[in-house]
């Protein structure tokens, strides 16, 4: 008897997820979120089904950040019930870290770094968040040889002051847009969430953060598709 695994990746920008479409095959199951602007792509690999579920577009450009992501991520759960979401998709690093562009990393940790919430601790940890990742997460790194780092979400590009304050007193090293947003729905679920990011920017390198971002965005989608290659196969082996 096989064991049949649905996985479902949650990516934000169409840039980043075409690679991987490309690599794989998935077709685009027209309209299957309407009305929602999520796009849904999938295949079967042997007996696994594997999606892709884009945030989808508005104003002609991608949706990215926390909201688009938590509607994503909701229709995706409720949809395809899927037995494990992974976000991938690119983020900023630090050079202080030993982070390079193009590095892909594994989320071994998810919080948020612009929810300022003043109150007791338990208001303050609820802004933070700091939800759980896929207890397999450590392992995958380790076997695949990715290095590993938490990530810290915000809902902006840049990152003012008061981010990399509390960036730095909670050991953030990824910087994106939707990763906590995600696993905040995850959680509400209890549906496990992986995350497999790649670097397009060094926030501690003084250059211009969506200049840098551009330049880099196609390399970091090729690393993230090279790199779910082998996640893809990790998976449906184990």
């Amino acid at each position: 008897m096989v064991n049949t695994m649905t996985i479902c990746y949650i990516i934000a920008m169409e840039a980043e997820a075409q690679p991987f479409i490309e690599e794989f095959d998935v077709q685009e199951v027209p309209g299957f979120f309407a009305p929602l602007p999520c796009r849904l792509f999938e295949t079967q690999i042997g007996e696994h089904r594997l999606t892709v579920v884009l945030n989808g577009k508005q104003h002609g450009s991608d949706l990215v950040g926390c909201e688009a992501a938590s509607v994503a991520t909701l229709a995706a759960i409720q949809r395809l019930q899927p037995d494990l979401v992974i976000n991938c998709g690119t983020c900023g690093g630090f050079k202080s870290e030993g982070a390079h562009i193009a590095d892909v990393f594994i989320g071994n940790a998810v919080m948020f770094h612009d929810r300022r919430v003043p109150g007791d601790d338990a208001w303050g940890t609820q802004a933070l968040g700091n939800y759980p990742v896929w207890e397999g997460a450590k392992a995958l790194a380790k076997d695949l040889g990715f290095g590993m780092g938490k990530v810290t979400t915000g809902s902006s590009l840049d990152m003012q002051p008061c981010d990399l304050q509390i960036i730095q007193e909670n050991g953030g090293q990824l910087k994106d847009m939707e990763g906590a947003a995600i696993a905040f729905v995850c959680s509400l679920f209890s549906t496990p969430i992986l995350f497999v990011k790649s670097v397009t920017d060094l926030c501690d390198s003084g250059a211009e953060t969506f200049e840098e971002f551009s330049k880099n965005l196609a390399a970091a989608s090729l690393a993230l598709r090279d790199a779910n290659k082998r996640v893809i196969e990790y998976l449906i082996k184990k």
